[in-house]
């Protein structure tokens, strides 16, 4: 993989959401509830944030390397507000959304040490879909 793939792709989209690891799963419950609520969203599935981010870093003529991957990933005609999420620190993949210039939201882990089951650390840290949907709604207007 070169860094990244879009998971779906809406008619319509008004927000994109970029996911990485386990929380893909929580992006596409998101995405299927938002449009439930009249709210299109693609989904792109993050691989490698590192091979993304030096990708960005090539267009910017920052370094040597390919950067075809950010117009398949996310392409301008595309550009939509965006939602990144990763179970991992939020600035992770905060860089995404300067593919393309547009506002984001950012989610992730900014605290540690908690436990619980999955669906209770992903709530308390607003990971899952309910906070991916609530981050997109905001941007969506």
């Amino acid at each position: 993989m070169a860094g990244g793939y879009p998971l779906r792709r809406h008619e319509a989209p008004s927000v994109t959401i970029a996911a990485a690891g386990a929380m893909v799963t929580e992006a596409l419950a998101a995405a299927e509830r938002l449009e439930g609520l009249g709210v299109g969203a693609d989904v792109v599935c993050v691989t490698s944030a590192d091979l993304l981010f030096r990708a960005v870093r090539a267009r910017q003529g920052l370094q040597d390397g390919p950067d075809w991957i950010l117009g398949q990933t996310f392409p301008a005609e595309r550009a939509r507000p965006m939602v990144t999420v990763l179970d991992g620190h939020p600035h992770t993949l905060a860089f995404l959304a300067g593919v393309n210039e547009v506002p984001s939201r950012t989610l992730g882990v900014t605290g540690f040490g908690q436990s619980g089951s999955l669906a209770d650390v992903h709530r308390y840290h607003g990971i899952d879909a309910d906070g991916i949907v609530g981050a997109a709604l905001d941007l969506a207007g």
